[in-house]
């Protein structure tokens, strides 16, 4: 019988981010096609789209099979119905759903065959793969201009090694040759890097494996990936998320930062985190930043109820001598540091009042509002030259006013959250999922951004069953989103 496996959240980057905003830019030297200008818009029609995962979706009475929702962005931002829902009995899809697949519990994006659509990855780490049970596996679902069709299999070409292959994802490129990899980790030491030159019929060009310092083991490796350029030269840097294990005396969760070059990646640091961060050019100078959370809190001590940490990044790479660190007690910041409200839980950057400075969504997803427990927040701050401004922070829940629905216990409002630009107005508006919604249902907001920051009129939510979820069996819609 298959192990179920815990449920934590995994953040993979859409993107290879950096200066560009959510662009994909490749070398001027590949001339085969244009890539897509966004690396989540995956029928090219110019607007971003947003990837929700619902790792314990029952399919076909297989439990916690899973599923990924595809909601298409459009000049009026995202909608229930205009959604694709894949699941691996989805046509097209290898393999079929099965108990404890865990479809969905990884995501990336980025245009790996270079036609010019995005094309969409999504790791299934509780596959069986032949007599490896919970061996896992990857799906590169192919873009086009009718949106995601197609698919083929991401092979671990270390079966024996370790499990849950495909437990985490993200695409950028790495070598700086103007062509797209795939980074693919598991509960091992390694990650697996998939090479730019992708075709639908033979996958990567080619492939090599990353040794780390990571702990490995059953809920260890790889927890999430994340891609940007904080050194500026043009290859993309790969941030790694998990327990940092060099040697006997050491061992900590954190975040790994390898910088990208043409003889490939190479570690330049470790980042203390509770393997969770986010990545985006928050002063403007750029150089992509690192926003890491501590989002456990330490007891009896300070940040109780969890904190942030800046990096700026420079021509060296990530600078390690913190800009910040903001918890709920900071000046300015709305709420109280109170133990286990998860502040940090999920954090998302992006350039929310179009000001060319990349701003922060910080959730804490078991703050409990009024006699609401685990009800759920989102914590919005400006990026300035400075780093994240705590003053003029606003703060959003289910009982604000503008935002629908109603703060109940175990919400869990702010289990996932992303910042991108679903309307083609260039302010990235506030995506965020929550997970508990209707005793485990799960549903997904939508905030606009604007020149004010983000505002609550013409909000949007739904929920599981209107995506056309099956609702049986806690699908957990909102559990995390592609980043």
């Amino acid at each position: 019988m298959k192990t179920r496996r815990p449920l934590r959240i995994t953040l993979a980057t859409a993107t290879a981010l950096a200066l560009t905003g959510g662009f994909l830019t490749l070398a001027a030297t590949q001339v085969t096609a244009a890539p897509a200008k966004y690396a989540d818009d995956f029928n090219g029609d110019g607007y971003r789209d947003l990837v929700t995962a619902a790792p314990s979706t029952t399919v076909s009475g297989a439990k916690l099979a899973g599923a990924v929702v595809v909601n298409y962005g459009s000049a009026s931002g995202i909608s229930a119905s205009k959604r694709k829902v894949i699941t691996q009995n989805s046509s097209g899809i290898p393999g079929s759903a099965e108990y404890n697949d865990s479809f969905g519990s990884a995501v990336a994006s980025g245009d790996l065959n270079n036609d010019g659509y995005a094309d969409l990855v999504v790791g299934a780490p509780g596959e069986d793969v032949g007599d490896d049970t919970n061996g896992g596996t990857a799906v590169v679902i192919w873009g086009s201009a009718s949106g995601l069709s197609g698919a083929r299999t991401i092979g671990d070409p270390n079966a024996s090694g370790h499990d849950w292959f495909g437990q985490s994802l993200a695409i950028g490129d790495f070598s700086g040759d103007g062509k797209a990899d795939l980074a693919v980790g598991s509960s091992g030491k390694d990650i697996w890097i998939n090479k730019g030159g992708f075709t639908k019929s033979s996958g990567a060009a080619s492939r090599y494996k990353l040794t780390t310092p990571l702990q490995a083991g059953a809920d260890h490796g790889a927890r999430s990936l994340l891609s940007g350029d904080v050194n500026r030269d043009g290859a993309d840097d790969l941030l790694v998320n998990g327990v940092y294990h060099p040697d006997s005396s050491h061992m900590y969760r954190s975040t790994m930062v390898y910088l990208g070059s043409a003889s490939g990646l190479a570690f330049q640091t470790v980042l203390e985190s509770d393997e969770q961060a986010a990545i985006g050019d928050i002063n403007g100078d750029g150089y992509d930043d690192v926003v890491t959370s501590a989002w456990v809190g330490v007891d009896g001590g300070e940040h109780l109820g969890g904190s942030i940490t800046t990096y700026f990044g420079g021509a060296k790479g990530i600078r390690t001598d913190a800009v910040q660190t903001i918890e709920q007690d900071t000046p300015g910041v709305p709420g109280a540091d109170e133990g286990g409200d998860s502040f940090g839980w999920a954090l998302s950057l992006g350039d929310i009042d179009g000001d060319g400075l990349d701003d922060a969504a910080v959730t804490a997803e078991d703050e409990s509002i009024g006699s609401a427990a685990s009800a759920g927040s989102v914590t919005v701050f400006r990026g300035t030259p400075a780093g994240l401004s705590a003053y003029g922070a606003k703060l959003f829940h289910q009982d604000t006013a503008g935002v629908p629905g109603a703060n109940e216990d175990g919400d869990r409002f702010g289990s996932s959250v992303r910042l991108a630009d679903l309307n083609g107005d260039r302010y990235a508006d506030l995506s965020v999922g929550a997970s508990g919604e209707n005793s485990g249902d799960g549903a997904v907001w939508s905030l606009r951004g604007s020149s004010s920051g983000v505002t609550a009129k013409n909000a949007v939510s739904f929920g599981a069953a209107s995506v056309g979820l099956p609702t049986s069996g806690f699908p957990l819609f909102g559990y995390w989103m592609l980043r």
